[in-house]
């Protein structure tokens, strides 16, 4: 059983990102979707595709590279974890380096990132950083 879902997908991002790996598979769930939905729409992954079949299920993930190997992304880092939640209001929503980032955060609305948080007013759980 696994305590943090969402730790363990970035985790498996950094590795498969260190070992130059294509795909990453994560369990599925509906959270990591969104998540991944988020990074997609940044940039930050190619794309992603959700395998039904056989159990458990599955949320295969193309990773971006720019170049041979340089990947997209920098770094990830988890902020809101099950033992110490963060949360900001939309004037409090955090800027990732300067603005070269971003942070993803959970909100009423759905997943959004930290820009669009402030664009529809918003505030929420800081549930990670990418840069």
């Amino acid at each position: 059983m696994n305590t943090d879902p969402i730790a363990d997908m970035l985790t498996r991002i950094r590795n498969a990102i260190m070992v130059e790996k294509k795909d990453v598979v994560v369990p599925l769930s509906k959270i990591k979707v969104d998540i991944t939905n988020v990074l997609k729409r940044e940039g930050y992954v190619n794309g992603y595709k959700v395998d039904k079949v056989g159990f458990p299920k599955k949320l295969v993930i193309t990773l971006k590279y720019k170049g041979k190997k340089d990947n997209v992304i920098e770094g990830l880092k988890r902020v809101s974890r099950p033992g110490r939640r963060m949360y900001a209001s939309v004037d409090g929503i955090p800027k990732v380096l300067g603005g070269l980032g971003i942070s993803v955060l959970s909100t009423s609305r759905g997943i959004m990132t930290g820009k669009e948080c402030q664009k529809n007013n918003v505030g929420g759980e800081v549930l990670l950083y990418v840069w």
